[in-house]
């Protein structure tokens, strides 16, 4: 989305350069695609602000995942739900893939996975605070058990000794996995002291630990700048660094490393580069089953955008008018063609490019509302009243809990409408 900078509360009254027109054919806004959704959505949408998740589309990343993760024997897919926080959307995916396995990262969320899903087995995706460890224990509810299906991330040896700690305050056994750094610099140990400082805490307290395996996450492989190296380069150097921490933990303390450790390792941008490693058993992605355009990568070319907020035009109001230069706003229409005609839509504000119909853009000058945002185009945009306005997230693990429940769409019509985490 092409944003100028606001300068007052309904925008700044400075000129800046005009957008090229994209008119469309005159009363045909959209393609054959969203044409049909808009149809869908007119007659048996709620006519607010609504987040579509296309299933066929998703059933096909889905299975590019699944078919990349089998290329290894007794490795096993891993879902995100930070970014699907949706448990319909959740067990959709996992019936799909033929897995259990789920990644969490919010305490409440991890509370909720073991109500809803008392068969998982759930790795934590990012450190959490001790206190937030507590309270899932207090919390908890149902069959779940965490001593066997749940594995605390660590990244430091002052976090580890206070799990320790929790874990005798509350009599039971903590499973430990150990963030690694390998490569991403934000956190977690590397193999030498500190990571022998926490594999001799574990040894030394076996009635309250347990060692679960590691994680090391790699982003970065897909995203950094091709001058710094090629993502295969890079990905050699992560696994490098993975395997030394698996060599220290296999020759120093071989007591604690056995059959069933969970090495994770990947996310949305390198899952497929891990294909021909054969070191992880654990691959996880999550966002990019549904493809937000933070997420067009080349490594992810193959996967299709699944996901879109649908919200209906309540006002069209012809040429654009900015507060207090009435009249005088000819000028802005006159200067850009695609300020000839003026849409305020119900709601806006979000983390999203507009996507269609094509050539609409925010009026900066007007200024952005979460409440009627505007919206601009050209004369030839087609859009009436009700019509709705696609936006495609620029990303998902919070933009999917603003919309209320999910619409499901099947071949352009609502199958389903799928309740998201609180």
């Amino acid at each position: 989305m092409k944003r100028r900078t606001v300068l007052l509360g309904l925008g700044g009254l400075a000129l800046a350069g005009g957008y090229a027109a994209r008119p469309g054919d005159r009363g045909q806004p959209y393609d054959d695609y969203f044409r049909s959704l808009n149809a869908e959505l007119k007659a048996n949408g709620p006519m607010r602000p609504s987040l579509v998740i296309d299933l066929d589309r998703l059933d096909h990343n889905i299975d590019l995942v699944a078919a990349s993760v089998k290329k290894q024997p007794g490795r096993h897919y891993r879902i995100v739900e930070k970014s699907l926080p949706s448990p319909k959307l959740l067990e959709y995916i996992g019936k799909r893939a033929g897995t259990n396995r789920l990644m969490s990262f919010h305490q409440p969320f991890l509370n909720h996975d073991a109500e809803m899903f008392p068969g998982a087995d759930v790795l934590l995706g990012k450190p959490l605070p001790v206190r937030s460890a507590e309270l899932f224990y207090k919390t908890l509810k149902g069959p779940f058990d965490p001593a066997r299906q749940l594995q605390w991330l660590i990244d430091t040896p002052e976090r580890a000794a206070q799990y320790l700690d929790l874990a005798k305050g509350l009599g039971t056994r903590l499973k430990l996995n150990l963030e690694l750094d390998v490569g991403l610099h934000r956190g977690g140990l590397s193999a030498g002291l500190p990571l022998a400082y926490v594999l001799k805490l574990i040894a030394e307290h076996p009635e309250q630990l347990e060692f679960s395996g590691f994680m090391g996450y790699d982003p970065f492989v897909a995203l950094v700048p091709g001058a710094l190296g090629t993502p295969e380069e890079l990905l050699a150097k992560v696994m490098a660094r993975y395997q030394a921490a698996v060599d220290q933990t296999r020759r120093d303390y071989p007591a604690l490393w056995k059959e069933g450790l969970t090495l994770n390792t990947a996310g949305s941008p390198t899952y497929k580069l891990h294909e021909t490693e054969t070191l992880s058993n654990d691959i996880s992605v999550g966002t990019g089953l549904l493809k937000p355009s933070h997420y067009d990568l080349a490594t992810l070319a193959d996967h299709l955008p699944a996901v879109y907020i649908a919200t209906p035009v309540l006002k069209a109001t012809g040429p654009v008018q900015i507060p207090a230069l009435d009249e005088k706003s000819q000028i802005f229409s006159w200067w850009d063609v695609n300020q000839r005609q003026t849409y305020f839509i119900y709601g806006g504000y979000w983390m999203a490019d507009y996507e269609s119909p094509k050539g609409l853009q925010f009026n900066s000058i007007y200024g952005h509302s979460s409440n009627q945002e505007i919206v601009n185009a050209s004369a030839s945009a087609g859009l009436k009243v009700d019509d709705q306005v696609f936006f495609r997230p620029t990303q998902v693990e919070g933009v999917l809990l603003q919309f209320g429940d999910l619409l499901a769409v099947r071949g352009g019509k609502i199958v389903d409408r799928w309740p998201v985490f609180s």
